[in-house]
């Protein structure tokens, strides 16, 4: 009899035992899936049908809502190219055999009455442009203006209730965010391709025939960009237009690994600027930069390589007129650091002529900020 109670207190004691396991790990598996599900990974139990969760690579609705804002761009030219007129270095990358006479890109629409972005290169060469939308009604465009030294152009097609993209703020774009370039290449209307951002700021002087000034700070992603993509929207996953894409680092012509984009914050100033005045308001800081290598950093006693060095000024330019010196290093710009050339040519290029813009300069090893109104580049 008492091996009989002793042997049924020992299973009361073990079942009690498996119950509180199993307790334990429903619970711990139920945290764990409610830890999943915060950091927004495709969490989804067998045991349920009703959880949903953000999957962070479907890129559905991004697409949708692109790809209906893309057009397709075909400029012609009517006359052929004289003998002693040279090719722009665009023909390789873009237009379809290096023929100056008719070529193809893409655009955005960005508003609903009929205004659409675009690549200078796409059109510059042409005296007649049609346009393509999603839907497959074709249109006449007139090229509202242009500015080659950013590579944009701004079309207009006699259209109304257009669909159009809300604007990124590509200041927030991060490395490594997944990004869609959206276009028609090689004659491949409304193509999709997924990658991320591999850098900002990046110059990779393919505008060095438009000038010194020439605006580059690309937005740099691994998303497969080729011929007729020119001109097409680079987005993110909510479908924003982040940037304009421009140009592909190639040996070939045809997409090798990178693509480049202008910055929705640099588009949106210069096209605005063109629709609103005809053309482009350019504000002018007026120094010489130079960025800083260890070298130069050591020479000018600084901890490591930081800032913009300022070479020379022009005479009669912001710079000069707000106190900026020769030998001053410029730290920031309106409280946002600067280490490279693009990224003061971005941070002026997104400014208006009269605005006034804080400067942090490095001067005989103290901080100091100078209000530098700007004034307007000479054309």
């Amino acid at each position: 009899m008492k091996n009989i109670l002793s042997q049924l207190f020992m299973g009361i004691i073990g079942g009690l035992v498996v119950l509180a396991g199993i307790h334990f790990m429903d619970t711990d598996t139920q945290v764990q899936a409610d830890q999943v599900k915060a950091v927004g990974v495709n969490y989804s139990p067998a045991e349920t049908t009703t959880t949903t969760v953000k999957v962070p690579f479907d890129f559905v609705d991004a697409s949708k809502r692109t790809t209906q804002s893309v057009v397709h761009i075909t400029a012609k030219k009517e006359k052929s190219l004289s003998s002693n007129q040279q090719p722009s270095p665009f023909d390789f990358f873009f237009r379809d055999g290096g023929a100056p006479q008719q070529g193809t890109g893409s655009g955005v629409i960005i508003s609903k009455d009929g205004y659409i972005v675009t690549n200078n290169h796409v059109v510059e060469f042409a005296d007649h442009v049609e346009v393509t939308l999603a839907n497959k009604r074709t249109y006449i465009a007139d090229v509202v203006g242009t500015y080659p030294k950013a590579d944009l152009a701004v079309l207009r097609v006699d259209a109304e209730d257009l669909p159009v993209l809300d604007w990124a703020d590509s200041d927030n774009a991060q490395i490594g965010e997944w990004v869609l370039a959206v276009g028609n290449p090689l004659e491949l209307n409304s193509t999709v391709t997924a990658g991320i951002i591999s850098a900002k700021g990046r110059s990779i002087n393919i505008l060095r025939e438009k000038g010194n000034d020439a605006i580059e700070s690309f937005i740099q992603t691994d998303a497969v960009v080729n011929p007729g993509n020119s001109g097409g929207a680079l987005v993110n996953t909510d479908g924003e237009l982040l940037g304009i894409n421009t140009a592909i680092k190639s040996g070939t012509g045809y997409y090798a690994g990178y693509s480049f984009a202008i910055p929705s914050n640099i588009v949106k100033k210069i096209v605005n600027d063109i629709i609103d005045y005809g053309s482009y308001q350019r504000a002018f800081l007026g120094v010489e930069i130079a960025e800083i290598d260890q070298e130069k950093a050591d020479k000018l006693g600084l901890d490591y390589a930081k800032g913009i060095y300022i070479d020379g000024l022009v005479d009669g330019g912001s710079a000069q007129f707000s106190g900026l010196l020769t030998n001053d290093v410029i730290i920031k710009i309106d409280d946002k650091e600067v280490n490279t050339v693009p990224q003061i040519q971005e941070s002026i290029s997104r400014s208006k002529v009269g605005d006034i813009i804080k400067v942090t300069v490095l001067r005989d090893g103290k901080y100091k900020n100078i209000d530098v109104r700007l004034k307007a580049a000479k054309s």
